[in-house]
């Protein structure tokens, strides 16, 4: 009898990619979204469902980009009743292992480079973030990226609370995951978009100097798999440690479809200006291998 799995959030781009690795690997997948087709909550599913799964992977979420981080706080806050409801739900069914996704917005700002520049602030510019660095027993824990990123920093306290019940949960921290199929209100894709449509001038939203650590969507399924195989249960950064700008990765993005434009900087939502992972502690059971500019060719072979 084949191994049962649950995919939370599988329409989405990292829950679509986790769904066919398990499938591939004989798992029975059931997939579930914040709403599915029949516009049932995903949080009535955890209410009412009984059934025991060998693997949970948890990746369901209202996200939608910097736009919808800022622009729409309280949307965004929705994910704490997610959380609190899967939890809830994996006390009274007792999955084998669970795969909880927070995220790298769940470290302070203030590493991050988030204030005005400041001499501090460009010695912080692309300080790789360690998992260590967020304590959750820490009274001055700092503060995280708005609504977002307290929301998974008290899905990780939740998380941290069904170890102590005696559940399995592996906790990951991807950063700014990437590929092909990714929705174009992110930037990697609409990069890709617009480097089709030679865009000349190149749009870009801030000046361009914000630091973001690209790992693709393959890595970060690689990985998650990998912990989960290996029984791997701390903590972790799922990204590569490279600094990449995005003004560096227009260039990138440019060169490799053949053409060389004006970048022209736009005022708009930018976040914050450096957030870089540490991966040591992901180097311990996996390695990433799709680097940034192999990522580049594939999007845009896939489009072409």
């Amino acid at each position: 009898m084949s191994k049962r799995a649950l995919v939370t959030g599988h329409q989405g781009f990292i829950g679509r990619h986790v769904l066919r690795r398990l499938s591939d690997r004989g798992y029975s997948v059931t997939g579930f979204d914040v709403r599915d087709a029949y516009r049932v909550d995903a949080r009535d599913f955890f209410r009412f469902n009984s059934r025991h799964y060998d693997l949970v992977v948890h990746c369901a979420a209202v996200i939608g980009g910097r736009t919808t981080i800022e622009g729409a706080p309280l949307e965004v806050a929705v994910n704490l009743a997610i959380d609190a409801e899967l939890f809830q739900w994996a006390l009274r069914t007792r999955p084998d292992a669970i795969v909880y996704f927070s995220s790298s917005a769940a470290y302070p700002v203030n590493l991050q480079g988030l204030s005005p520049r400041s001499w501090e602030n460009d010695l912080m510019r692309g300080m790789p973030l360690i998992e260590k660095w967020i304590n959750h027993g820490d009274d001055t824990i700092g503060k995280p990226d708005l609504t977002y990123g307290w929301a998974k920093l008290t899905g990780e306290v939740l998380a941290e609370h069904a170890r102590a019940a005696g559940l399995r949960v592996h906790v990951f921290r991807p950063f700014s995951g990437y590929g092909t199929d990714q929705d174009p209100s992110y930037p990697f894709p609409a990069f890709i978009q617009r480097a089709l449509r030679r865009d000349d001038p190149f749009e870009i939203w801030g000046d361009g100097e914000q630091l973001r650590d690209f790992i693709h969507v393959d890595d970060v399924v690689g990985a998650v798999l990998a912990a989960v195989d290996q029984g791997f249960t701390d903590t972790v950064n799922l990204c590569t440690g490279r600094a990449t700008s995005f003004n560096e990765l227009a260039r990138l993005v440019t060169i490799a479809a053949g053409y060389n434009p004006q970048l022209k900087h736009l005022e708009a939502p930018v976040g914050v200006t450096s957030r870089v992972g540490d991966p040591t502690e992901m180097l311990r059971f996996y390695s990433p291998r799709v680097i940034l500019e192999d990522g580049i060719d594939r999007a845009l072979r896939s489009v072409v």
